[in-house]
């Protein structure tokens, strides 16, 4: 049984886009993402070394939105996907990248 550890909403300021606006000004971009993790163990122990420290999940996502621009919100999701994967218990992943002031040209509520 896989077990999810949830976290909805994390947003920081970005320079992403293909504009030059969007590289110059910015936006704020916000991130959900789900790990997939077996959390019998944590569980059991109530170690925080036997799960997944969110905390620190939700600073690397902070960093990598803050981080150097990027064309496409794509590359985004594929960076914060690569780098959950790398903990050790993270079994899958599913991330949404979501850009609620992409210059899209009439109203919308969100872009993801």
């Amino acid at each position: 049984m896989t077990d999810r550890i949830v976290l909805e909403g994390i947003s920081a300021r970005g320079c992403h886009g293909v504009l030059d606006v969007e590289k110059t000004d910015g936006q704020v971009f916000v991130v959900d993402v789900t790990l997939e993790v077996d959390l019998r163990r944590a569980g059991r122990s109530d170690l925080l070394a036997h799960t997944v420290n969110y905390a620190e999940v939700a600073a690397e996502i902070v960093g990598l939105i803050t981080g150097p621009s990027l064309d496409l919100i794509e590359t985004l999701a594929e960076q914060i996907a690569a780098a959950a994967l790398r903990r050790p218990l993270v079994q899958a992943v599913e991330v949404t990248v979501h850009k609620p002031q992409a210059p899209v040209g009439g109203p919308f509520e969100d872009v993801r």
